[in-house]
């Protein structure tokens, strides 16, 4: 684990928010980033926050702040190429701001299929579709994901044609992978939250 570098994916626009930094939006009077953060801290060795604005308010958690070295907001794929460049350790965990409950066991299971697979790239699947935000990258790809962006491409599924993928399986964890995408996600992931303490 300790050579596994997390990247919290920080770095789009958020139109259906209303153009709001999402990593930034209050869930119980807490910015998601920092579920993402706790959950990510014992599981990997070290973190990366890859964000397109607001670099003082996330340079406040103590970790590198990295903006996407393809501008234009150019998606998440933009941000894992960045990532890649960046990190120190040949694998990188990615996962996105606005996932408040990512599962505790994410890199365990993500890194023992992608070793049982020999696998470029690990996704997590919920069960029904893949996840391709919460995955495990190997630095080798890095160079392939500039050609692919270079060449005006954006999708992440589609370029993910193109690696020996790995997928492990999370569908006993499906609730893992709510993301917040518009206010009315927002009201009802912390509607869950509440819920969710009150019951603890």
């Amino acid at each position: 684990m300790t050579e596994i570098t997390g990247v919290i994916l920080a770095g789009g626009m958020a139109r259906r928010m209303g153009g709001t930094d999402k990593g930034l939006i209050q869930l119980m009077d807490r910015p998601m980033i920092e579920y993402v953060i706790a959950s990510l801290t014992s599981q990997v060795g070290t973190i990366l926050i890859n964000a397109n604005r607001n670099h003082e308010q996330y340079s406040r958690y103590g970790y590198p702040v990295v903006a996407d070295i393809i501008g234009d907001y150019s998606g998440p794929l933009a941000g894992i190429s960045t990532a890649l460049s960046y990190a120190k350790t040949e694998l990188v965990l990615t996962a996105p701001c606005d996932g408040p409950w990512l599962p505790s066991d994410l890199t365990h299971r993500l890194l023992k299929h992608f070793i049982s697979q020999n696998a470029d790239v690990c996704v997590a699947h919920d069960g029904d579709q893949m996840q391709p935000v919460f995955a495990l990258f190997h630095k080798r790809v890095q160079e392939d994901i500039q050609d692919y962006l270079n060449a005006g491409e954006r999708k992440l599924q589609k370029w993910l044609t193109r690696v020996n993928l790995a997928t492990a399986d999370f569908s006993d964890h499906p609730e893992a992978f709510i993301n917040v995408n518009t206010p009315q996600e927002q009201q009802r992931v912390e509607k869950l939250l509440r819920n969710q303490n009150a019951v603890q």
